[in-house]
């Protein structure tokens, strides 16, 4: 559970980002429907190969990894920025899922519950 202020482009912050379905400490006064960010993210051919290799000798694909980790930062701060634009004060609820577009292209997307804070 994250209860960081998020850092965008709006000069307004979330109070938290949480999988859960409350804010600890405050009470939700009002849902504003669903907030979601996604993100689409392809490999790249030079990272195939060197994945490749490191994948016949076993272990950490690192390279898929962190596209995989910057993906999902990009979709999380993507449904805060859209959480914001609805007013929200958090989201709550958090879900992540992830889905193959084409060979070699996920898509991520985060979605929650937009709410305002009593």
């Amino acid at each position: 559970m994250s209860t960081e202020t998020v850092s965008t482009d709006v000069e307004q912050s979330l109070v938290a980002t949480v999988t859960t379905e409350t804010v600890p400490g405050h009470e939700i006064v009002e849902v504003l429907g669903i907030a979601r960010g996604n993100t689409v993210r392809a490999r790249n051919v030079g990272r195939d190969i060197t994945q490749g290799l490191r994948n016949l000798a076993g272990g950490e694909l690192e390279a898929y990894s962190t596209l995989l980790a910057d993906a999902r930062d990009q979709a999380i701060e993507r449904m805060e920025a859209d959480g914001l634009e609805m007013g929200a004060d958090a989201v709550v609820n958090v879900r992540m899922e992830t889905s193959e577009v084409t060979q070699g292209a996920s898509e991520v997307i985060a979605h929650g519950t937009a709410v305002k804070l009593a």
